[in-house]
């Protein structure tokens, strides 16, 4: 969703979000705005409630290793952030163009994309650093503990935030460092989490084969303790497949774009697939609850107590 200056017809200069911003763009698709906004206001009430639930979940499990509770708890807070400022303020950019509000129309856009750049990369980071881990959990061993520690997850997550708001902020200077630092770091994270996984996958069976081997000598712990982390990993690696399905259509839209004009239908298939990087955000607890036992049990005892508090 960069936000490149593109070329209008006569030549002249113009951003995308002054383009977009005009009846004669938009006077097309006042419906499909219509049902964009009604479907992402639904998609922001769902976000807001799931992804606090989730949140009271992490905060009544003791099982899940401190910093790595760390990383999903500042998962779901960058879901939950994106169910009440990203997703509303697409939402009034929508409505605008309907009404053809445009004063408000520029600001919305602008201040949702801003929004949008600053939780979508901190969502991005925190997955990649969640493989990284994983990987860090099985090739460690004992000095995992050690290393990997409550204060430099913080530390880490802090970065995130500032390096995320420097990135976002960095349209209003240059939109051309914002697409190159969209682009490279992107790729880079995606390389990072594919090398983990990798990795992972390549540990994980050499160490199969040997407690197999060694099983009826060993202690049983060490099997039991295998087959939690594989369950551990396999959910992480579930939540990174939804990541790039719910990216990849919006990264193809991005590229397929021309620089010389937006046609009305490019510029709606990118509002959809805008509309389905939002949608991670409510299936992320959704994915937590189905791939996590603890987090499962967790939330359908906070949904119990609110059922007997409501009684």
């Amino acid at each position: 969703m960069a936000e490149l200056t593109n070329f209008t017809d006569d030549n002249s200069q113009k951003t995308i979000s002054e383009l977009r911003c005009k009846a004669e763009f938009t006077g097309k698709v006042h419906s499909e705005l219509i049902f964009l906004s009604v479907l992402n206001t639904f998609l922001s009430i769902t976000a807001f409630l799931e992804n606090t639930l989730i949140l009271v979940a992490l905060h009544k499990m003791t099982s899940l290793h401190p910093p790595s509770k760390l990383l999903f708890r500042n998962l779901a807070v960058t879901d939950l952030f994106v169910g009440i400022t990203a997703e509303p303020l697409y939402v009034v950019y929508w409505m605008s163009e309907v009404r053809e509000r445009w004063d408000v129309c520029f600001y919305a856009q602008v201040s949702g994309l801003s929004a949008s750049y600053i939780l979508g990369s901190v969502s991005f980071l925190t997955m990649t650093t969640i493989s990284v881990d994983r990987l860090l959990a099985l090739s460690m061993g004992l000095r995992y503990r050690q290393v990997v520690t409550f204060k430099r997850t913080r530390i880490t997550i802090t970065g995130f935030w500032i390096c995320s708001i420097v990135y976002a902020s960095s349209q209003f200077l240059n939109p051309v460092i914002t697409a190159w630092y969209q682009y490279i770091g992107t790729a880079l994270c995606l390389f990072i989490t594919f090398f983990a996984y990798t990795k992972i996958f390549f540990i994980h069976n050499r160490i199969h084969v040997q407690t197999s081997t060694f099983q009826r000598q060993l202690n049983q712990a060490i099997p039991l303790n295998i087959a939690r982390y594989r369950k551990a990993v396999y959910s992480a690696l579930w939540v990174q497949v939804i990541l790039v399905v719910c990216y990849l259509p919006m990264a193809i839209v991005l590229a397929l774009t021309p620089q010389r004009g937006i046609p009305t239908s490019t510029y709606l298939a990118g509002q959809f697939t805008i509309t389905l990087v939002f949608l991670h955000s409510s299936l992320n607890p959704l994915l937590y609850c189905w791939k996590i036992r603890e987090v499962r049990q967790a939330v359908k005892e906070t949904l119990r107590g609110l059922r007997c508090s409501s009684n």
